[in-house]
Parts: structure tokens; C-alpha cells; sequence
């Protein structure tokens, strides 16, 4: 049985934290680093040499599929993808990925990931996976458009809210809450999901439970252990997390 040396790579801490702990208990399994996005894996992957991947699709900067383009070849055989988004499931298995992982998944099913692995780890690398990723890459480019409206239904009907006018956007429960101005609107999304949906140069997470419009941003203010206070054109005060503090430069700190 061959042994894994494994790297996490996910824009989301508690994915990461998630994951880890599953793999710290499972035998001839070791997690050698982690990484938040998709520049950093590049790095990690050519440094560290892992021979398994866990890799989250949808991240700022580079997207899953765009790393191992970047890597040249030089990627792992064993590549495994985690997203909470379904779309992508055909895209992974056309590129020969091990498996795909939709978020939240258990221990059983990360089991399976790992034996599928483990087969993938000992076998000879496929010849044209550069080919597969650079036409899947631009079929995805030719077929993405950025949606300029997210749809909200309430009493009945449905409201469009322009992106745009999107003051900052925070989770509540099992709804994603989408302030406006004077106005808030829910969603039965997650997070991540939306985050999908709005322009990166516009957007940024500063939080797991907080994104916000760059353009509303008025002032920062720094707090202890690497937080600080995000203050809106609105007066909304909100805190940018220690985990996300890799996103101050969007801010205006460097």
C-alpha cells in the first residue's frame, strides 16, 4: 500500500481544518502542508513534491484547474478535488482527477477518495493531461460570464439585486444575507457560493462569515493578533479575521 503525502490546498480555514483532521487519523496518511490559494500551491507542490493533491476548485487568483496548468506536468498524479459546487464534476473526471469530493462530505467517503489514491500514486502519469486542462480552460473562459444580478425570492416573488450595489454580504445561519443600502435580503446559499458569483477585483472575504464591496470600504483600524476593524461608507463595522489577513493588500495595506 502506498504511503500519501498530501497537501491541502482551500481558500476556506475550517475546509482546511476539516479535512486535516480526517487525514491526521487515517493510516499511511500524512498532510505535509496546506495552502489558501492557488499561487502558494504552485509553490508548495514544486518544493515539497506530494504525490496527492487535494485541491479546492473555485479560490481567488488562481482556480483549481488553472494550478495544475501552472505546474506544467510537475503535479501529482493523484489529484483530488474538493468544491461545494457540483458543475464542475465532469470538468475534474475529464482531466483523469482521482475523485471529487463534494463539500460537506464524511469520513466514509474521503476513505474512498484515499484508496482510489493510493491506486492512482503507484500508477505511470497520463501523457495528455496538459492537453485535457489547456482545452477544458478555454471552454470554461469561452463559457464564463459574470452574472451582473442575483435573483432573491420573497412573499412570492422575485427581486434582482444589481451586484454592484452590493454593500457587504455576511452568512446567517443557513442564509447568506445581502445588505444594500438601508436593505437587506436573504438567500438560501453558502458563502462560497456566492462568492463565486461576484467580480473578484470588486469583492473581497474578509472574513469567513463577511465579504464586502472594495468600493464601500472607508477605513481600516488595526486590532490585536492581526485583526482589524473594516469600516464601510455606510458606518457598518465589520473585522477582517487573522485568517484572511492575506487579503489586506486588496485593501490598501502593505
Amino acid at each position: 500500500m502506498a504511503d500519501l503525502r498530501a497537501l491541502v490546498v482551500d481558500d476556506e480555514p475550517l475546509a482546511r481544518e476539516r479535512l486535516r483532521n480526517f487525514l491526521t487519523s487515517e493510516p499511511g496518511v500524512s498532510v505535509i502542508g496546506e495552502c489558501q490559494n492557488g499561487e502558494d500551491a504552485v509553490v508548495a507542490v514544486r518544493r515539497d513534491s506530494p504525490n496527492l493533491l487535494f485541491l479546492d476548485v473555485q479560490m481567488p487568483g488562481l482556480n483549481g484547474f488553472e494550478v495544475l496548468q501552472r505546474l506544467n506536468g510537475s503535479a501529482p498524479t493523484a489529484v483530488i478535488f474538493t468544491t461545494a459546487h457540483d458543475q464542475y464534476a465532469v470538468k475534474a473526471f475529464e482531466i483523469h482527477a482521482v475523485d471529487y469530493l463534494l463539500k460537506p462530505f464524511d469520513r466514509e467517503r474521503l476513505r474512498l477518495a484515499l484508496e482510489r489514491a493510493r491506486t492512482r500514486a503507484a500508477a505511470p502519469r497520463s501523457d495528455d493531461l496538459q492537453t485535457k486542462l489547456a482545452a477544458m480552460l478555454e471552454d470554461m473562459k469561452a463559457g464564463a460570464k459574470q452574472p451582473e444580478r442575483i435573483p432573491v425570492k420573497s412573499n412570492g416573488k422575485v427581486t434582482f439585486v444589481r451586484i454592484p450595489d452590493i454593500d457587504w454580504i455576511g452568512s446567517a445561519d443557513n442564509y447568506v444575507e445581502l445588505h444594500v443600502g438601508t436593505h437587506s435580503h436573504l438567500i438560501r446559499e453558502t458563502m462560497n457560493s456566492v462568492a463565486t458569483r461576484l467580480p473578484p477585483e470588486q469583492f473581497v472575504r474578509i472574513s469567513r462569515t463577511s465579504i464586502v464591496n472594495l468600493s464601500r470600504v472607508k477605513e481600516l483600524q488595526p486590532l490585536f493578533h492581526g485583526e482589524y476593524t473594516v469600516t464601510l461608507t455606510s458606518g457598518t463595522r465589520l473585522t477582517l479575521s487573522r485568517s484572511y489577513r492575506d487579503q489586506l493588500p486588496r485593501l490598501g495595506v502593505h
